[in-house]
């Protein structure tokens, strides 16, 4: 937005975090994977056709019970955002579509779709969508991959095989909500000598920011974000994007 893209933030889980954290400082989208199936039968039948099979639920059963579909079908709704022909009549490309992804085996599953009909499906429709979607996705100077972990033992532990799925794929790594470590030994020493309620406060950040160190070591990012917290309480979006751009 800073340069003058169109730019939309499009979450796949329906959690409604994006819209909360960014307020209306960016467009949003969640992507309903019903609402994407019924957006490529319209696409893709005639109307007819697309309204009898979505009132049967009978293209949502085939859907479920093909593995892969539902993530094709949600990708495929994500692509078409920054297509220069919507499928939407009067709806405008987009320049840059930030995808907040589900965890490390969901996400893997929405990248890998695309691929895995484009092998396994001969001819149709979706065989020709699935491998024009692929071949966006694997172009990196079109689509970039960027895992983001807060600096914790699990994320971090996500991040790791997400690294050994994806090797040089992955594009960046950014540590989220880093908190500084105020205190040095000498000065936590001096804490645990102290007593009250703002020393004990004041080692427990201490401990926590020495943990948080040490995931940091194992996580390698490629970029550090700090805990930002705005004037409101909500997340602090321009002083991340001020970091995050000043970083890469």
């Amino acid at each position: 937005m800073r340069r003058g893209h169109r730019a939309i933030v499009a979450e796949v889980a329906l959690r409604e975090d994006v819209p909360r954290a960014v307020g209306d400082a960016v467009d949003t989208i969640s992507i309903d994977p019903q609402e994407a199936m019924e957006m490529y039968l319209a696409d893709q039948l005639s109307r007819p056709l697309a309204e009898v099979l979505r009132s049967s639920r009978i293209f949502g059963y085939l859907a479920a019970a093909t593995p892969g579909m539902r993530e094709l079908l949600t990708v495929g709704r994500l692509w078409e955002l920054a297509q220069p022909e919507r499928r939407e009549e009067g709806a405008e490309p987009y320049d840059l579509v930030v995808v907040d992804a589900p965890a490390t085996g969901h996400g893997l599953a929405l990248l890998e779709a695309p691929s895995t009909f484009a092998g396994v499906a001969a001819a149709g429709p979706v065989a020709r969508q699935a491998r024009i979607i692929d071949g966006t996705l694997s172009d990196r100077a079109i689509t970039g991959i960027v895992a983001v972990a807060t600096p914790e033992e699990m994320p971090v532990n996500e991040v790791g095989f997400l690294r050994d799925e994806l090797g040089d794929r992955l594009d960046l790594v950014v540590a989220n909500a880093v908190r500084p470590d105020r205190f040095g030994e000498a000065e936590a020493r001096a804490l645990r000598g102290a007593a009250g309620a703002a020393a004990r406060a004041a080692l427990a950040a201490h401990a926590r920011a020495r943990a948080e160190r040490e995931q940091l070591g194992r996580l390698g990012a490629d970029v550090e974000l700090p805990f930002a917290v705005g004037a409101g309480g909500g997340v602090d979006i321009e002083a991340l994007a001020s970091a995050l751009e000043a970083a890469v």
